[in-house]
């Protein structure tokens, strides 16, 4: 879909694009396929989209997938997409499938097992952060991410300890997710043109997961305590929620200075405190 015929079916709709919804829409081809072909789609993969807007990724993701589930919060945009798409794809066995809903508000209310799947998507900005967060922690999470979204958070999804990117939402996701590669989206490529720039994320789910399930919400908390204040030192933040004596005891066992900061450890370092922590 070019930037003209956007602009037409907007006018002739009378729809107007709020900031409110992180209404910027991808039309840019050339940047579509280097998603699509990201993806590593074949007829037998099932995508998830969040924020379809007018269809143009929807567009090749059913050209090239084997089922496609949309959630799209305009009410608006649901009527067109369902114009648009639902003649030509409901017929082949169920392919497309929308849901006019809060994406954020869907996953939580509805805990599917996305694990067989692929998320594809151009995510809201406004949201990107907690969909992401509610969608890639555990065993149910999609196989693979393709997601555009602002390129600070890109940069704190693909970041590495030290790095003044690197924090909470990056331990969060990469328990799970391992950093394949990103690549930037100028805002050229938007209608309308966003105020930040872009970037498209590939993330694969770990083959062998870091943390048993049963120490998980060990590691959040940890995550969260300690980046809740990054200037301060780590242990002193811990101590909020554990012993002095037990915490002592286990940065001495895994060699963590007790004056460190979080953004100094690892995501394998945060593994293990997670570990000793747990019991």
């Amino acid at each position: 879909m070019k930037l003209s015929e956007m602009r037409e079916l907007l006018a002739a709709r009378g729809i107007q694009l709020t900031k409110s919804l992180g209404q910027n829409f991808l039309h840019d081809g050339n940047q579509l396929r280097r998603i699509v072909e990201a993806a590593e789609l074949s007829n037998t993969d099932r995508v998830l989209e969040i924020g379809p807007g007018l269809g143009p990724l929807t567009e090749l993701l059913l050209e090239k997938a084997g089922e496609v589930l949309a959630i799209e919060k305009d009410k608006r945009l649901v009527e067109f997409l369902r114009e648009r798409f639902n003649s030509k794809f409901k017929t082949q066995n169920s392919k497309f499938e929308l849901f006019h809903a809060d994406a954020l508000e869907f996953l939580k209310r509805e805990p599917r097992d996305w694990s067989g799947w692929k998320l594809v998507a151009n995510l809201p900005y406004s949201v990107a952060s907690p969909i992401l967060v509610e969608l890639a922690c555990g065993a149910r999470a999609p196989r693979k991410i393709v997601a555009t979204l602002q390129q600070e958070v890109a940069q704190r999804l693909m970041a590495k300890a030290g790095g003044k990117d690197y924090g909470m939402l990056t331990l969060l996701v990469q328990l799970d997710y391992e950093p394949r590669g990103s690549f930037k989206i100028p805002k050229s490529c938007f209608f309308p043109e966003p105020d930040v720039d872009s970037a498209c994320v590939v993330l694969d789910r770990r083959t062998t997961p870091l943390l048993p399930e049963n120490q998980r919400e060990t590691f959040v908390r940890i995550v969260k305590r300690a980046f809740s204040q990054r200037r301060k030192m780590m242990l002193k933040l811990l101590r909020e929620d554990w012993p002095v004596e037990k915490l002592e005891q286990t940065f001495a066992e895994l060699k963590i200075p007790s004056q460190e900061r979080a953004e100094k450890l690892s995501l394998e370092q945060f593994g293990k405190l997670a570990k000793f922590l747990s019991f």
